[in-house]
């Protein structure tokens, strides 16, 4: 697929995840570049581990595990900006590895203002799985043609007890909470001036 249909892609799925909150903020939607990255948190991957479930790159974005086997690193590149919403491409899925089930989260928006990380679900319906408890820092930098804007210390937990549920229903499995920070990464977006 060429890029100019990836970012028409992705602009469609701002516009659509964002529902009312594109039309309060009447915002143009631009391209940009950049990536959303977050590590996973203390215990998290063992406590998945020990119940069969993995995490899986969805192209172009990927997942890295150590060689531990401890922490998990999901990175996704950022290609359309809406007011606070970032569109990524690609994604991840969480699999259950004995059942074969699978949540698949691709092309999320990540909303700095709204708190959210709406993915687009297998079945095309979209869905705001994850929240952000928090923001450590944030900063912009200012180009000669660029506004480069840097989230640093988001922390991700499941959004609430439903999509908690609706996790643990779809995968088999009793392993998520929206009590625990599944985990922290930073959000850098890159839009023409």
């Amino acid at each position: 697929m060429c890029r100019r249909s990836v970012i028409a892609a992705a602009l469609a799925c701002v516009a659509m995840s964002a529902g009312p909150l594109a039309a309060a903020q009447a915002a143009e939607t631009l391209p940009a570049t950049g990536t959303f990255s977050f590590t996973t948190a203390n215990g998290i991957l063992p406590t998945w581990a020990s119940e069969d479930i993995i995490l899986v790159g969805i192209s172009p974005g990927s997942v890295v595990t150590a060689a531990s086997n401890l922490t998990a690193r999901v990175s996704v590149p950022i290609i359309a900006k809406t007011g606070t919403a970032n569109a990524a491409g690609g994604g991840f899925r969480l699999v259950n590895t004995a059942t074969g089930d699978s949540v698949r989260c691709a092309n999320p928006t990540i909303d700095t203002r709204a708190r959210l990380v709406d993915c687009v679900l297998a079945d095309g319906t979209n869905a705001a799985l994850f929240r952000i408890s928090e923001i450590r820092t944030r900063s912009r930098v200012t180009g000669s043609s660029t506004i480069t804007t840097i989230f640093r210390g988001v922390q991700l937990r499941i959004k609430d007890e439903l999509q908690a549920d609706f996790l643990n229903d779809e995968l088999d499995t009793t392993a998520f909470s929206p009590y625990v920070t599944v985990g922290t990464g930073d959000l850098i977006v890159t839009r023409d001036r």
